[in-house]
């Protein structure tokens, strides 16, 4: 017995009429015949009451129906869920994060319209820094990541640049230096800085070194956080000064003032990356980055 077969039986109920079925099947009446007479021998009883091309459903008919319009329904519903996994409209799609990331507009408007446009798939986050989590990708452990490069790729990843912040310093609430409005290289001649390094030493902390020397400044390094938010932290307890993304204001912690670093260089990107052969959901979801404004996609 094949779902053919069902349908045929189903459009001939439906109908009570071979020559009317067959028209709407798009088949001739004599075929359609036969195969309702195969039907009916696999099954081991006649389904219909035959009164010349007209038929109704006998007791054995209708009970039959009941069944096979529920295997056909089903039938169709599993075409239809392997269709949109295949385009990556339901399924898991496991996402990581830099923490930092949480705090930019421009990633939780994009996990929002993501929500919105594929309602149907599960989302399931992961936190770690950006050089584990494009490891993870590498593995395959994750399917996408919002991300802060530089970071050492072999190949095989793309990324999609979706913000490039300005810098602040992070200072202590009270520091003599909150009271300006923006904050140059050497008026940090004499602070103790926060930062947050890589294993890689590559990374956000050491291009803003690198541009504080060239403007002739020599930080002084008082402690290493774990992460960008941790710093800000630190500066709360008045360890030292960070300079950090913009977004990192919306922190907000009680006993920090944040200004602008008169710097143009550098600048804090952040992304999303994922492997270039992602298919399904994390595709839509680099899709939908692309579709910004500006959003350009580089192979890594």
């Amino acid at each position: 017995m094949e779902l053919r077969h069902l349908r045929y039986f189903v459009a001939t109920a439906e109908a009570q009429h071979f020559t009317q079925a067959a028209e709407q099947l798009g088949m001739a009446q004599p075929p359609l015949s036969q195969q309702i007479r195969q039907l009916e021998a696999e099954v081991g009883t006649p389904l219909f009451d035959r009164k010349g091309r007209g038929v109704r459903l006998n007791d054995a008919g209708r009970a039959f129906l009941a069944c096979a319009q529920d295997i056909l329904q089903r039938a169709d519903a599993a075409l239809q869920t392997a269709r949109r996994a295949a385009r990556g409209e339901v399924g898991e799609l496991t996402l990581g994060f830099t923490e930092s990331a949480s705090f930019n507009a421009v990633v939780t408007e994009l996990i929002r319209q993501y929500r919105q446009r594929y309602p149907d798939v599960e989302m399931t986050l992961t936190q770690g820094d950006s050089e584990t989590l494009v490891a993870q990708l590498r593995e395959g452990a994750i399917d996408a990541a919002f991300v802060r490069p530089p970071f050492a790729l072999d190949g095989g990843l793309a990324f999609a640049q979706l913000d490039e912040e300005p810098l602040m310093v992070a200072l202590p609430l009270g520091h003599a230096l909150a009271r300006r409005k923006r904050l140059a290289p050497a008026d940090l001649a004499q602070e103790r800085f926060i930062l947050y390094s890589r294993k890689s030493g590559y990374g956000l902390s050491a291009d803003i070194m690198a541009a504080c020397r060239q403007h002739g400044l020599n930080p002084l390094i008082g402690q290493r956080a774990p992460q960008l938010s941790s710093a800000v932290n630190l500066v709360a307890a008045g360890m030292g000064v960070a300079i950090v993304p913009a977004s990192l204001r919306h922190l907000r912690p009680d006993g920090v003032a944040c200004r602008p670093f008169a710097l143009d260089w550098p600048r804090a990107v952040l992304g999303l990356a994922l492997r270039e052969d992602a298919g399904g959901r994390a595709a839509n979801l680099l899709r939908l980055a692309r579709e910004r404004d500006g959003a350009a996609v580089q192979p890594r």
